[in-house]
């Protein structure tokens, strides 16, 4: 099993910006897979927010796409997720993860068919 380990999150005000990484255990490189995040807040249902292929081809969730920004630093054998205008209803626990093969490779999705996912990393909008 890959290890992945989430890093960025934190405390933000309205309207501020966070950049989320993931970076997987070493030996792990990116090969033909899918990569992506989901968030969950207490007491709602989990969340598929992007994904992105190794073809750099990229999808959002309906509720984020505009202010969320997915990317992958291959030299770096990481990925990530920005976040920008922060809203409060953007406060969760944010997980990468990823899936072995590049099907299925959607943010509804890949919180199905993931292979891989980390422990998370929390977000609390406040002001």
């Amino acid at each position: 099993q890959v290890q992945l380990e989430e890093a960025g999150g934190g405390s933000v005000a309205p309207g501020g910006s966070l950049k989320l990484s993931c970076t997987p255990s070493s030996g792990f490189t990116f090969g033909d897979i899918c990569m992506g995040w989901w968030r969950q807040a207490p007491g709602k249902e989990l969340e598929g927010l992007a994904t992105i292929d190794r073809k750099n081809r990229k999808e959002y969730g309906a509720s984020v796409k505009g202010r969320f920004t997915i990317s992958v630093d291959e030299a770096k054998n990481a990925f990530y997720l920005e976040i920008n205008n922060v809203k409060e209803e953007d406060s969760a626990m944010y997980h990468c993860a990823i899936r072995r093969w590049q099907d299925y490779c959607d943010p509804t999705l890949i919180r199905i068919y993931a292979t891989d996912w980390g422990q998370g990393t929390q977000v609390t909008v406040s002001s």
